[in-house]
């Protein structure tokens, strides 16, 4: 092993010479290079090979290449590359080489070899790193159309690409994404080939016998691939990202008009056509002369643009009334009215629009559950009271079991000081079972602090200690105790912990809430934090390292405390944590001891 890491450090002294003397490095930065290399080398020689220690030798070299172009820039030396960066290139390659080759399934040590190439641009490696790469990892398309685009956009052989994409299509003849990328990458080989063409033309340069496939320029190849995916893939959402990319192109009017038919009658019932074809007719707007326009005829025309999209939904919703599709047109409704505008009128059109939209879906009992929190926040926004909590009412009767709809109705409540508030919560409790009611709980406290008196206050807790579930009861616990410290001082909340304390279960955060509030009085009593810290090791105990660490520093600091005590809570906390939690103290006690915690 040695002799081997010797002539790898020998094979470097040309080019550590070369640096010397050209002035980049000096004699001794040339020194430490060598030193850091041979730590390296030893390192990546050993039987039980380390993928860290291949990554920072191939850092270390991606460093010094940086140094290297830096210094070159300082001094402005551009000679002897061949001896310099290529040695320390090639070695970097050889150090990826033996890398992947030992973790081949590690997609990330190969991405990065592929962005080391491209950085330097090292096309001739980046190839061979490409076919090793698929070989090994053919199950992932995108690493397929990675190397696709690169074929492409980098190496410009449009040939290359496709013959990628046909093996990758041979792997996943299902994938949309492949089928998508390679749609696109005909179609750009397509437009490539019309600015030649259109060169030559203008250049009147006699081409001899090569002459350009019309087929191919009006994007025939991509029709091809278009019909044979359309055939394999179902689902409208691939027909729509097809059309998208051919839209990018000016020259394919009749794909996109095959597409759309397609579209129409495969998916006439699928909200998501009916959506793409309303949205359509924003884009399809007047093609006159903007130079003479008014700000007045621009305003004209986005209404009667949108009133088109409008009519399209319309339609939609006749033909296909589910939610999904009023989801859809309520969805283009409100991108519609949050635009920005400066003509109020305008405004106010899509406002009233919007509105009319939810109350139609509404009324047909087909607007989703999520979208009545929107349709509320817009009429209180515009001042419509009445109708918001005409609204939330009618919200809480269809989706009577839904905790999101009462605590969406109480909040409107709320917001407007209505009367019927308490009466709101008694019928949503009624009907909402005792799990998940937690939100409306705490909103009703919330509520009852600023409202109702202590006495009410305090009743409505207790109550709600029984209503909720044990495990949401914990939070009210919480609640009510610093409800009970903020209104009724120390001794009132003493009291109620101790209460409390006889139902489980409990939370860290209410033993460490008593703590602090003890830790708050004048006459803070090591008595009582020492039962508190009790309680809380009886429930916590097993589970939290950091609770019996507090313990001890409250024994150590405290003036009341006794320091003695310290060597039984630790045999204690030995005994009661469990896993690596014992480590953890042991580690964590070790620094108390030292001063460093």
């Amino acid at each position: 092993m040695a002799e081997r890491i010797e002539q790898r450090l020998e094979d470097r002294v040309p080019e550590l010479e070369q640096l010397e003397r050209v002035g980049l490095f000096t004699r001794r930065e040339i020194r430490a290079v060598l030193r850091k290399a041979s730590a390296l080398e030893y390192k990546i020689q050993r039987r039980a090979l380390r993928k860290e220690d291949f990554i920072n030798y191939i850092q270390y070299e991606i460093n010094l290449l940086e140094l290297i172009k830096k210094r070159r820039a300082r001094i402005g030396y551009s000679f002897k590359k061949d001896e310099i960066e290529n040695s320390i290139l090639h070695r970097v390659h050889c150090l990826f080489n033996r890398a992947t080759g030992k973790w081949k399934d590690d997609v990330q040590l190969w991405l990065s070899h592929v962005a080391f190439c491209k950085q330097w641009n090292a096309k001739h490696q980046l190839s061979k790193v490409f076919s090793s790469m698929l070989a090994i990892h053919p199950n992932k398309p995108a690493l397929w159309i990675m190397a696709a685009k690169w074929e492409m956009e980098s190496q410009l052989s449009s040939e290359s690409a496709r013959h990628l994409f046909l093996r990758a299509l041979r792997f996943h003849p299902e994938s949309p994404k492949l089928y998508q990328e390679y749609f696109r990458m005909e179609l750009m080989h397509a437009e490539k080939q019309r600015k030649e063409k259109k060169e030559f033309e203008q250049a009147k340069m006699d081409l001899g016998e090569f002459s350009y496939s019309e087929e191919i320029l009006n994007g025939e190849m991509a029709r091809i691939i278009y019909r044979d995916a359309a055939q394999k893939i179902k689902g409208v959402e691939f027909h729509l990202a097809v059309l998208s990319i051919a839209k990018l192109f000016d020259f394919t009017q009749d794909l996109q008009k095959e597409i759309l038919e397609s579209l129409q009658t495969k998916y006439a019932d699928d909200p998501l056509t009916w959506d793409y074809m309303a949205r359509r007719e924003l884009e399809l707007g007047s093609l006159q002369s903007t130079e003479h326009t008014t700000k007045q005829m621009k305003v004209s025309e986005m209404t009667q643009r949108e009133e088109r999209c409008c009519a399209v939904f319309e339609e939609a919703v006749r033909a296909v009334p589910t939610e999904d599709m009023w989801k859809c047109y309520i969805t283009f409704c409100l991108e519609r009215y949050n635009r920005k505008t400066n003509s109020e009128e305008l405004k106010q059109k899509r406002l009233e629009r919007t509105l009319s939209v939810f109350n139609k879906a509404h009324e047909s009992s087909l607007l989703p559950e999520a979208l009545y929190k929107q349709w509320l926040q817009l009429l209180l926004e515009s001042n419509l009271s009445e109708k918001a909590v005409e609204v939330a009412e009618a919200a809480t009767k269809r989706f009577s079991l839904s905790v999101e709809m009462w605590q969406m109705r109480l909040q409107v409540l709320i917001q407007l000081k209505s009367g019927d508030v308490t009466q709101c919560f008694e019928e949503a409790v009624k009907h909402v079972k005792s799990k998940g009611t937690l939100p409306l709980w705490a909103l009703w406290v919330e509520w009852s602090e600023g409202t109702n008196s202590k006495e009410d206050t305090e009743a409505l807790y207790q109550r709600s200690l029984h209503a909720t579930t044990p495990a949401e009861s914990v939070t009210m616990k919480e609640k009510y105790l610093d409800w009970t410290y903020r209104n009724g001082g120390y001794k009132k909340v003493k009291r109620v912990f101790t209460s409390l304390c006889e139902n489980r279960p409990f939370s860290l955060d209410f033993f460490r809430k008593m703590i602090q509030i003890e830790k708050e009085q004048e006459s803070c009593k090591m008595l009582n934090l020492r039962e508190y810290y009790e309680r809380a090791l009886r429930e916590f105990g097993s589970t939290d390292s950091d609770l019996w660490l507090d313990y001890i520093k409250e024994e150590l600091s405290h003036p009341q405390g006794k320091p003695e005590n310290c060597g039984s809570i630790h045999w204690r906390a030995m005994k009661m944590l469990q896993g690596d939690l014992v480590e953890d103290f042991v580690s964590k006690y070790t620094l108390l001891q030292t001063g460093h915690l």
